[in-house]
């Protein structure tokens, strides 16, 4: 999920072609994803707000896998 929402970051960053499938898709999986914080901070620039927005969703996915892999790992 993580992956997913930096790779829509690093696209938009990089003004990728939203006309593109692969870069629609993208696009709407982490729209999708991070609709929880999308919109949670409202900054002037909209590199700022993605950054932000999609950003913190990608941290707290992060957090929740690796103490979901450790709880399986000590199983």
């Amino acid at each position: 999920m993580a992956f997913i929402i930096i790779l829509w970051i690093l696209m938009y960053l990089l003004d990728a072609n939203r006309g593109n499938d692969l870069v629609q898709w993208v696009q709407d999986s982490a729209r999708w994803l991070a609709g929880w914080s999308y919109d949670l901070f409202t900054f002037d620039e909209a590199w700022a707000r993605v950054v932000t927005g999609y950003g913190l969703a990608a941290v707290v996915y992060l957090f929740i896998g690796h103490a979901v892999a450790g709880r399986v790992r000590r199983f």
